[in-house]
């Protein structure tokens, strides 16, 4: 379309005159902070303008004005363009065009403007997407109505029919818009149109609705379009231009004129009404691709709603759809992820006998599953969650602490997962102190997120650095609360350990745990500010760090929050001249660290540093196991409550056995085959009768699906495989070939390190930190076997999606392995781990 453009809205060219043109003008220039009445009555005020403009035209018959794009949508704004159609049949007088045009261009209005018959009109739209969805819109204004609503009726049958390759045009847009212009909800200076989640996306969802193809999420979702017309209102009527982008120097005024407590305030106001855009975004377009795919699969079908949007629980997004647990037609597949959840179009859904309203955990291990298997929770499983899931009893119970962590250390696959449980208020149930950090703004050029995205950003860039650390459970949670502080007076890290020390407690994190994380928050900062203004070569700045983290391992998690925040923040945060000098720092404070905190070596030696002395039953069993030259077990599978009182399905296996090679590796094959996944282990010498050393086993697993095997059963294939008369590896090596390919997620590699000899003057200690995944414990016990070492000591400890298991390795005469042999074994290990 020609355009004809000037930013002063001045009015008609005879102001005077007391009609149409004239009360247009006096509803521009008066007071008010715009909003919808406003919008709708210029749109009603413009329409009798042009109709006065056009009947002084002396337009024949034939021919009409039609409004399209936002004019078309009768939401004006103050400094709107009028998006104008002259649509006529036959042949149009050339002058009648400019006597319509020109008293627009007369009057200061921005005009964007086009003379086409219906069959030009259509064209067009054929070959310019922007131009069909302006058409999309097309509304009557004035002349002949019956050509009017041919086009319309003829546009609408185009884009249906043309939908399957419309469509991913019109996502590709998308897609360039945010790239140009970023995320609405994390900018400080937004532009309000054209970011993702911005007015721009409301008009592509209404086009998709249009389609009859999937329809959005609608609740909330008009009054986020409404929030961010509003504020665009405003935004004009400030500036007195027809401008979208919301500049900080204009922030205070538009505040002010909408009545809004401040400019941060506005903000945040702006932020969740692009969230609620953004996520019905995602939801539709994930609702389109399934849609075109299962035609691309089965044919073309006739045009029609094929998923009516009717409410929270029914249609596409609803409870008897996709996603929520219902049976659809046809087959569907449905992989188990975990217990109560499966995967079923590409989402994680709930299953068939998910039980949300008794299973408090269930929001919490549906975001785990799906993050670790790079998927999100469907819109309706979300919903469902969210009306029927109790609140977790608190302190939490372990499952959920443990699952928490194991979303958090999906990286970047968590993003999307958050944002799910965000859009229905599950994560501020589920943390309670997260509102106040919710889309708060961060007015500093080096941040590029709110405070609560930030949080969540550096909890992705810690999840890269889990192999870094002993403790990956307490770095990811740290990552994740380390600036709940922001929003209250004072010092943001001195009040957020206050926070963070009540937040762990209600975690469930023991006293020790709890400490560390509000150390971690305490000084978050500490390190690059000291390595940054402080002189590193002073003593006393060494002394300041250690004084802070006390123990080595806080010092280990402090250079790795460290860097993740950095990360997360901005490029100008982070650089390889900060990295060296807290490398540096951190070197320093290590090796003093170090040398007053010697290693514990929980071997014989030392027994005080190791475990507890055996229990009564562990004693029996050994002695049984002495006596009688074979295995000797103890099994309880059962429901028992936890430390929180709240029921968890378990197994706690015992087992001893007269010391022989591959035990470890055996007994955790067999446990994989009954899809049990080893929550902790410990493996110790015992020689209860001076008979010669018997190996006592102590174990703590989970049912993958949350069904104990039967306890006869797993006795039985343990006695087999001990015996040698159950192939473990050759079963579960068939099972995995059977099994259909799990979609994951990348993972740092696996960390195989051989400890310093101080950590153990009876034996070699071999670390591995590696995501867990099933049968692991088998795949490294049967490497040690084939390394042909002795397992004095295990120690193995799943915490989230991550182990960090420390194995006590002797040779055969049960001396401490050469420096050779032991990376020679950390080799064999590692491979093994692939």
């Amino acid at each position: 379309m020609a355009t004809h453009t000037d930013d002063a809205h001045s009015g008609p060219a005879d102001p005077g005159q007391d009609g149409p043109a004239a009360a247009r003008a006096r509803l521009l220039a008066a007071p008010g902070p715009g909003g919808r009445t406003r919008r709708t009555e210029l749109s009603a005020r413009t329409d009798d303008w042009l109709a006065g403009l056009f009947a002084d035209a002396g337009a024949p018959a034939g021919v009409a004005v039609v409004a399209v794009g936002g004019y078309g949508r009768g939401e004006l704004s103050p400094r709107s363009d009028l998006d104008v159609l002259l649509l006529h049949e036959g042949r149009l007088d050339p002058e009648l065009p400019e006597r319509l045009w020109y008293p627009v261009w007369d009057s200061g209005t921005s005009l964007d403007h086009a003379v086409r018959t219906p069959a030009e009109a259509r064209a067009v739209a054929a070959a310019d997407l922007k131009a069909q969805l302006g058409l999309l819109d097309a509304r009557h204004v004035a002349g002949d109505p019956a050509i009017t609503a041919a086009l319309r009726s003829t546009v609408f049958a185009d884009w249906r029919a043309g939908a399957a390759q419309r469509l991913p045009e019109l996502r590709e847009l998308g897609r360039e818009r945010a790239e140009r212009h970023g995320e609405l909800s994390f900018l400080l200076e937004p532009d309000l149109k054209e970011a993702r989640g911005g007015l721009r996306d409301v008009v592509a969802l209404n086009a998709i609705a249009a389609s009859w193809l999937a329809d959005a999420p609608r609740e909330g979702l008009d009054a986020a379009a409404l929030r961010l017309a509003d504020v665009r209102d405003a935004l004009h009527l400030v500036t007195g231009r027809a401008t979208e982008r919301l500049s900080l120097q204009d922030q205070d005024q538009v505040a002010e004129r909408l009545g809004v407590l401040d400019a941060d305030t506005l903000l945040r106001q702006v932020y969740e009404a692009a969230r609620t855009i953004a996520y019905a975004s995602d939801v539709t377009w994930r609702a389109v691709d399934r849609v075109l795919a299962d035609r691309s699969t089965r044919g073309r079908r006739p045009h029609r709603r094929a998923f009516p949007f009717t409410g929270p629980f029914g249609g596409p997004f609803g409870a008897a759809g996709r996603g929520a647990g219902g049976v659809a037609r046809g087959t569907v597949e449905r992989r188990p992820l975990a217990e109560g959840v499966v995967e079923q179009d590409g989402e994680a859904v709930l299953a068939q006998g998910a039980r949300p309203a008794a299973d408090p955990v269930l929001p919490l291990r549906a975001a785990a599953a799906a993050a670790q298997n790079g998927l999100t929770v469907s819109y309706a499983t979300v919903r469902r969650l969210a009306a029927e899931c109790r609140p977790l009893p608190v302190p939490w119970p372990d499952e959920a602490r443990e699952q928490l962590v194991t979303l958090l250390g999906a990286g970047e696959a968590c993003l999307p997962v958050w944002e799910a449980l965000e859009a229905e208020g599950l994560i501020t149930r589920l943390l309670p102190d997260w509102e106040r950090v919710r889309c708060r703004p961060q007015r500093n050029a080096v941040h590029r997120w709110t405070v609560d995205r930030h949080l969540v950003e550096t909890a992705v860039q810690a999840a890269a650095m889990t192999r870094r650390v002993a403790r990956p459970d307490l770095l990811l949670v740290a990552a994740l609360l380390h600036d709940m502080g922001k929003g209250w007076p004072g010092d943001h890290s001195e009040a957020g350990e206050v926070i963070v020390r009540d937040m762990a407690a209600r975690m469930g994190f023991d006293p020790e745990s709890v400490e560390t994380l509000a150390v971690l928050v305490r000084h978050h900062l500490t390190l690059v500010d000291t390595a940054t203004r402080r002189d590193p070569d002073d003593p006393a700045t060494v002394e300041a760090v250690v004084k802070a983290v006390a123990t080595l391992p806080r010092l280990e998690l402090l250079r790795a929050l460290t860097e993740a925040d950095a990360l997360a923040t901005g490029p100008a945060a982070w650089s390889r001249w900060r990295a060296s000098l807290v490398d540096g720092l951190a070197e320093r404070a290590a090796a003093r660290l170090a040398g007053a905190q010697p290693f514990a070596d929980p071997g014989p030696e030392n027994p005080a540093a190791g475990e507890a002395e055996p229990t009564a039953e562990q004693e029996r069993l050994a002695v049984e196991a002495a006596r009688t030259g074979g295995p000797a077990l103890s099994l309880l599978a059962q429901a028992e409550p936890d430390a929180t009182g709240t029921e968890a399905m378990g197994v706690r296996l015992l087992l001893a056995v007269p010391d022989r090679p591959g035990l470890l590796g055996t007994v955790a094959g067999v446990l994989a085959l009954h899809r049990l996944a080893v929550r902790s282990a410990g493996l110790r010498e015992l020689d209860p009768i001076g008979a010669g050393p018997v190996l006592l086993l102590s174990w703590t697993v989970a049912a993958e699906f949350g069904e104990l095997p039967e306890a006869a059963r797993l006795r039985a294939d343990l006695r087999r495989a001990l015996d040698g008369s159950l192939d473990v590896a050759r079963r579960l090596a068939e099972r995995d070939a059977a099994a259909p390919r799990r979609r994951g997620i990348p993972t740092p590699p696996p960390v195989v390190a051989v400890a310093p000899p101080v950590a153990s003057a009876s034996a070699t200690v071999l670390e591995v930190r590696a995501h867990d995944a099933p049968g692991l414990l088998h795949r490294i016990g049967r490497a040690l076997d084939g390394a042909g070492v002795r397992v004095r000591t295990a120690h193995v400890s799943t915490l989230g999606a991550d182990v960090v298991d420390a194995f006590y390795l002797t040779d055969a005469e049960g001396r401490p392995l050469s420096a050779q042999r032991a990376g020679e074994v950390a080799a064999a290990v590692r491979a093994a781990l692939g």
